[in-house]
């Protein structure tokens, strides 16, 4: 039963292990961008306002809570390089847990409260990362794209965006992923960089370049893992 001495490991667990935790997953869905080419890797943990940044690693205000993993153009933009970036999480979760348990009973390691903890909430963790779910603000759990990725579908809903010569306006038009015009402008340079802008607000998206009558991948956003 919960009693007043508990309340110091709900904030242990809370405000310590679960952060940790947070990053093993995270570092789980780098290693495999990494792995599969992706470039621009950046994790970020908790939420609100950027406490720090260090190399690919961004803390914000509440640390405790909520974390992702962001990167651009992957070289192996397949989908079996897709499952495994956005398996990667769990799977890492799951190995640091069977390590922890095999130190424990090895006893190489003492059974506390926070290696309990540890295990308990990395088990929690990866239920309700792999569970084929869409959260309330639009996104959807590792798993729900896990298995829309083995059922053949396209990178739930990618969309593309280009940027082409209009020879009768002689300008450069960046066009969404309906064949729309979004904005034209005199410089190839400028219009890439309105179109780069489109396509990372409008992940998972490919950014095309036609010119010459061929259509060149300029850079590709994956769908963010969480």
């Amino acid at each position: 039963m919960f009693g007043v001495n508990d309340i110091p490991k709900f904030f242990l667990a809370f405000f310590l292990v679960l952060p940790i935790i947070s990053l093993v997953h995270e570092a789980g869905h780098v290693f495999f961008a990494w792995l599969m080419g992706g470039r621009n890797i950046k994790v970020t943990v908790g939420s609100g306002e950027v406490l720090f940044r260090a190399g690919l690693l961004e803390v914000r205000k509440y640390y405790f809570w909520y974390g992702l993993c962001s990167f651009d153009n992957l070289k192996r933009n397949h989908r079996f390089a897709n499952i495994l970036i956005f398996s990667g999480g769990a799977l890492f979760n799951a190995v640091t847990t069977v390590v922890v348990i095999y130190l424990i009973e090895n006893k190489t390691l003492e059974p506390t409260m926070a290696t309990y903890q540890f295990t308990y909430f990395s088990l929690y963790y990866i239920f309700f990362a792999l569970l084929p779910m869409a959260y309330p603000g639009g996104s959807y759990s590792d798993g729900k794209i896990i298995l829309d990725l083995i059922r053949h579908r396209k990178q739930l809903g990618e969309r593309t965006y280009r940027i082409q010569w209009n020879e009768e306006k002689r300008q450069w038009c960046v066009l969404n992923h309906e064949g729309e015009l979004v904005q034209s402008f005199d410089e190839e340079d400028k219009a890439l960089a309105k179109a780069h802008e489109v396509a990372q607000n409008n992940r998972p998206s490919r950014l095309i370049n036609s010119k010459d009558d061929k259509e060149v991948e300029v850079q590709n956003y994956p769908r963010i893992p969480l």
